[in-house]
């Protein structure tokens, strides 16, 4: 079967703003109460959708919930209208008030567990909602992500939509960002590596469940290797395996210190696909390798062959880290390529290229039947940039969210978002 790759990027929301809320993510914490730019931010990440789409890879689309998370606070006991709802909460509990402002679903490589056709029980593509148990302000986005992923997807002869697992530490799931797909090609069938965390006393939560990545195993059919990471990565902060590895068909770029088991991976990778090709640095410690996201980069196959490698401008910035993409490039392997993109309000609250998006490998019949407002042409990508550039707030100071006048503009925001889906 031939398949295409298409990455639907979190459209980043209104309400992106740095409240420190994801302990273990250094790059979040180091910001926590800095002034956030939510317009600057969303025009980023559309910018590099543009940079994909120009190159003639297929882009879509996850639009944003809306935030403040009313719903959530609702469903905790706060009553009244919209503006009470919230007003109450921020004034008798800020923290979750904070929790409920949160726009981390522009990281959609969170949003779900995705299994190609190929892989899965009943020749469907799977899409297993992720619970985001482990951090309160992710865990109101499920219900939400649930919804949308159904609209998205919506044909049930191509597609199958699960709700999130069990929202408990057992099931702690955080979907696409533990999970690499080792294949020939991205239209053959594959192997499902599921990468998670342990109860290791590690001074960071380790955020994915092994039992999670067994159940969306045996909820889709598919094929799968559960490893564990590398406790070193975590304790320097890789709170997830994307941020210190990337797979793409046949090769895998890791750091060194990634995985506790590098040897039965690769055994199993290279079962999977003959031609497997492991790309491993130990030239940059893991500092480096967090701090630039080299490894939350996309690795993306291009349409006249070899791959690209998405990096952020922050790991053009450092030196070791730049030699290290310059030999990666000059190596025996298909990465031939390095396409640098500015996502620096992103990267400011502890997310990379490859955070920013959910890869779905999809057959052509498929790809016809998803729902066309969520993929890009020009003619929509201008009107998202003209949206945004509109009605999304320039500024966000983290002090201010129980501003008023900030959750009117928000809301401002999706309904503008809104009327623009509507129209077929």
């Amino acid at each position: 079967m031939t398949a295409t790759e298409i990455n639907f990027d979190g459209l980043i929301g209104p309400m992106h703003n740095y409240a420190g809320l994801s302990p273990g993510n250094i790059a979040s914490a180091s910001n926590a109460g800095a002034i956030s730019q939510p317009r600057a931010a969303a025009l980023q990440g559309l910018a590099k959708m543009k940079r994909l789409m120009d190159r003639g890879l297929v882009q879509g689309f996850i639009p944003p919930p809306r935030r403040p998370a009313i719903a959530a606070l609702r469903a905790l006991g706060f009553d009244g209208d919209d503006r009470s709802v919230l007003a109450l909460a921020a004034a008798e509990d800020p923290v979750l008030f904070n929790n409920a402002c949160s726009a981390s679903a522009m990281w959609a490589a969170n949003a779900a567990t995705v299994i190609a056709g190929p892989d899965s029980g009943d020749g469907r593509v799977h899409l297993v909602t992720a619970n985001l148990a482990t951090m309160l302000h992710r865990s109101f986005e499920a219900s939400d992500t649930f919804a949308t992923l159904r609209t998205i997807f919506a044909d049930q002869r191509h597609f199958a939509v699960h709700p999130p697992l069990p929202g408990t530490q057992h099931f702690s799931d955080e979907g696409a960002a533990n999970h690499m797909r080792i294949t020939p090609r991205h239209g053959q069938r594959g192997l499902n590596i599921f990468v998670h965390g342990a109860a290791r006393g590690s001074r960071f939560p380790e955020r994915q469940a092994k039992r999670a990545g067994e159940a969306v195993a045996r909820l889709s059919g598919a094929d799968a290797f559960h490893t564990l990471q590398s406790q070193a990565a975590i304790e320097a902060g890789a709170f997830h395996n994307d941020v210190v590895a990337v797979a793409n068909e046949h090769v895998l770029l890791a750091h060194a210190a990634a995985f506790e088991d590098r040897e039965g991976l690769f055994a199993a990778a290279e079962r999977a696909a003959p031609d497997f090709v492991a790309v491993e640095v130990d030239s940059i410690g893991l500092d480096d390798a967090i701090s630039s996201y080299l490894f939350n980069s996309q690795l993306l196959t291009l349409p006249e062959g070899g791959m690209a490698l998405v990096l952020p401008s922050e790991a053009r910035e450092n030196p070791r880290v730049w030699t290290a993409v310059e030999t990666i490039l000059a190596g025996n392997n298909p990465i031939n390529e390095a396409i640098v993109v500015d996502v620096r309000e992103s990267m400011r609250n502890g997310g990379g290229p490859a955070c920013l998006r959910l890869r779905v490998p999809i057959g052509e019949e498929a790809m016809r039947a998803i729902d066309s407002r969520f993929l890009l042409d020009e003619r929509r990508w201008e009107e998202l940039c003209a949206l945004v550039d509109r009605h999304w707030p320039e500024r966000i100071d983290a002090a201010e969210l129980a501003d008023p006048a900030l959750w009117a503009a928000a809301g401002a925001a999706h309904d503008a978002l809104d009327a623009l889906l509507a129209r077929v």
